[in-house]
């Protein structure tokens, strides 16, 4: 029986002592795994409210560490396998089966969830870039051993890398629209601009009003 579609979020606990390192400074580390946090949050609320919409869709935690409650109780739950980004990608889609796998740092790429399971349902495969070169999300259509095979991972150039990959298989590939990712202190604010109302939004405006208000 083939397995039905799913949107799968890559993620990590976000404790303080595990914080993104490029937010420190301005942010403390407990302030950095506050952002951090928040951006899980929205991003997870994004993919339940597209899962929601489609039976046939189903959403799933792919972590790396212990399932708590930072996890919504609605998310499957895969553990990631792999030395490195590029193998525990590979890992996901070979457990998990077609789908758009999508990291945990980039929640307003939540608009165009749709247009990668468009994309999926007519046999194609789909990525989305960041605007520092890396990708947001990436989905496929069918078994792909070679996808990432020799990507420069959390570079400026791995989106196009993994683009050309996948052209060189000779998958048929949707590009969706580019997006922001947090990675520095300076991404807070083209995202909370793109999410007005979100968790993130809330979160950096009591942060900043506390330590600059």
């Amino acid at each position: 029986m083939t397995k039905p579609l799913h949107i799968t979020v890559i993620a990590e606990e976000p404790a303080a002592d595990q914080a993104k390192t490029e937010l420190v400074p301005p942010l403390s580390n407990e302030q950095a795994a506050q952002i951090v946090a928040a951006s899980l949050h929205d991003t997870f609320a994004a993919v339940s409210a597209v899962c929601a919409a489609h039976d046939d869709v189903r959403p799933i935690a792919l972590i790396d560490g212990v399932a708590g409650a930072w996890v919504p109780a609605e998310y499957e739950v895969h553990h990631q396998r792999g030395d490195g980004l590029g193998e525990r990608l590979a890992n996901g889609f070979a457990d998990l089966g077609p789908g758009l796998i999508i990291g945990m740092d980039t929640p307003s790429a939540g608009k165009h969830f749709e247009a990668a399971l468009d994309a999926l349902r007519v046999g194609n495969d789909a990525i989305g870039m960041t605007h520092n070169g890396r990708y947001w999300g990436i989905a496929l259509a069918s078994c792909a051993p070679m996808a990432f095979e020799n990507i420069p991972m959390s570079t400026g150039r791995t989106g196009q890398a993994q683009l050309d990959q996948l052209r060189r298989l000779d998958r048929s590939v949707t590009v969706l629209p580019t997006v922001h990712v947090l990675t520095h202190f300076e991404d807070i604010a083209p995202i909370v601009v793109d999410l007005p109302g979100s968790h993130l939004a809330s979160v950096s405006v009591s942060l900043f009003n506390r330590r600059w208000g």
